[in-house]
């Protein structure tokens, strides 16, 4: 009987300690817990996620896909988030799609030889989804840079584009593939 009770004080101990360290919150706390208000001294980046290809593409692209396809192109526009130290492209996407509530997937960095975290969907559209050379490319002040997103280091002012590409990039204006 005295076995039983430090057993049953054991398990309630060790409840006890997971229960302590889950932070409970509703979903409008989730989803506000990352993003930061703009004071007139913030420093800024802005951010835009198109996929105006895919949807000029769209007859390549499997039909259950066509609903997250925006006709104007636009999963999000022109929008400006805060700035933090150390904030990589990686950071600022990743807090505005759980913000806005935009579906977002990605591979981690320890998953791929090139030690970025890789981009795989945005709004269900995923890569190879409009052929073998479609996925989703990042810009930052219209350059599109040779680093990934998990090691581009982003600064006050830039801006910002994720648009995907059913070419390798030659159809949203990148060419170094030519």
């Amino acid at each position: 009987m005295r076995k039983d009770f430090v057993v049953l004080g054991f398990i309630g101990l060790i409840i006890a300690f997971l229960i302590s360290g889950t932070k409970i919150q509703s979903v409008e706390e989730y989803y506000l817990t990352h993003v930061d208000d703009i004071t007139p001294d913030a420093e800024t980046v802005t951010l835009t996620i198109l996929n105006d290809r895919a949807y000029a593409e769209r007859d390549k692209i499997p039909p259950e896909i066509h609903p997250y396809l925006t006709a104007d192109g636009v999963v999000l526009g022109k929008t400006t988030y805060v700035l933090r130290d150390g904030d990589t492209v990686f950071d600022v996407l990743n807090r505005a799609t759980r913000h806005e509530r935009i579906q977002m997937e990605y591979q981690g960095a320890d998953l791929n030889i090139y030690n970025s975290i890789y981009i795989q969907g945005i709004n269900y559209l995923y890569e190879f989804a409009c052929g073998s050379l479609s996925g989703w490319m990042y810009s930052v002040n219209g350059e599109f840079p040779t680093k990934g997103v998990s090691q581009y280091a982003v600064k006050n002012g830039d801006d910002i584009i994720f648009r995907y590409t059913c070419n390798l990039g030659k159809d949203i204006g990148h060419d170094e593939f030519e």
